[in-house]
């Protein structure tokens, strides 16, 4: 098959004044391939406008005539974008190579009649699956056995230590909460998005070991990662996870190497939309590998996480938000699966086995 042509949109629901409505869906772009024999393949990228722009001018210019035959012609394409894009790597053009590299690979799989976990030499597995949710009720309904609160704030803008407190005594009762809902066995983790200190990662630590919380993620910003090394020990046996926001595996690869080689985190956690597809994310795990590091995806329970994560060996744990399947959610891609008794399994529809829903472009 040869490349034809090459689209980026940003869906019109992300298109909202209010400036902190990104959040709301992360920035994510859509991005189609066509090829000369008809066939279409769908990728989902990171980077709002601006990895429209570089989508649709830069790597349109330079995929269009390609010929993607097989995964190796993937790979060969990755490398060629990425190194077009050195003089400026990284953030929002790896965002925008994301989408344009899983399309390929949905291209590749459609082509062939295959799902992507196939293509990557994998199997269809049920993987425990973990809900990113503030709702308790509704994710016991999903038989969820693992499940993470996204929980922030900043001390540093409070008005005094009363605040803070107050603060630290509701991240205490969401925990407790929690563990008392889903039992003993369960995982809870907290998302601290990037709004702690060291010393409040410590503290909570401490006060929360009764309730064995899995990990703490994102407690520092990315360019912490000295100081994110030294945590480690600290909180123990809680675990610093992140890597979101890590768009390359030269990234991933300064994460490993902090601390004379010890490591700044004891999770990983690549968004495949983000950090350059599959083909990033294959090199990212080979680092993780080296280390002894887990890599939980982020976001892992969508398709292009999913596929990954049965094809290799990530940790068999995928991110879901269970309030994305609820009655007037937004549903950019029809097909896509769904927890069922605490797991989730990919669809064995070729490609990424989701299709457009064309109505939200």
């Amino acid at each position: 098959m040869v490349v034809t042509a090459v689209e980026a949109v940003y869906p019109g629901w992300c298109r909202h004044p209010n400036p902190l409505a990104w959040q709301a869906h992360l920035w994510q772009i859509v991005v189609r391939v066509d090829t000369d024999v008809g066939v279409r393949g769908y990728g989902y990228g990171g980077g709002g406008p601006a990895g429209v722009a570089v989508a649709n001018t830069h790597l349109r210019e330079l995929l269009v005539g390609r010929r993607v035959d097989s995964t190796t012609d993937i790979a060969d394409i990755y490398a060629a974008l990425k190194s077009a894009t050195i003089p400026y790597r990284g953030g929002i053009a790896q965002m925008a190579l994301s989408g344009v590299e899983l399309a390929l690979w949905d291209l590749l799989g459609r082509a062939e009649r295959q799902p992507v976990y196939q293509l990557l030499g994998g199997r269809s597995r049920a993987v425990r699956a973990y809900a990113n949710s503030g709702d308790v009720e509704l994710s016991l309904r999903y038989g969820y056995t693992a499940m993470k609160f996204s929980y922030s704030w900043r001390p540093a803008d409070s008005a005094g230590p009363e605040t803070v407190e107050a603060a630290e005594d509701a991240a205490e009762k969401l925990v407790a909460t929690a563990r008392r809902a889903l039992g003993e066995e369960a995982d809870v983790m907290l998302d601290c998005y990037l709004s702690w200190d060291a010393t409040v990662a410590e503290r909570m630590a401490a006060r929360l070991r009764p309730y064995r919380v899995m990990w703490f993620e994102d407690v520092l910003t990315p360019d912490h990662l000295e100081q994110l090394a030294a945590l480690r020990g600290r909180v123990a046996p809680v675990q610093l996870a992140g890597g979101e926001h890590e768009m390359t595996e030269a990234g991933f690869a300064r994460i490993a190497a902090a601390a004379n080689g010890a490591g700044a985190l004891d999770v990983w956690q690549p968004d495949l939309t983000w950090c350059g597809g599959i083909s990033a994310g294959l090199r990212i795990l080979e680092l993780a590998r080296r280390s002894e590091t887990p890599v939980v995806p982020h976001r892992g329970g969508e398709p292009w996480g999913l596929h990954f994560i049965v094809a290799t060996d990530c940790q068999q744990l995928a991110e879901t938000i269970p309030e994305r399947w609820q009655p007037g959610a937004d549903e950019l891609w029809h097909g896509e699966p769904m927890v069922d008794g605490g797991v989730i399994s990919p669809t064995d529809t070729p490609g990424f086995g989701v299709r457009l829903n064309e109505a939200l472009l």
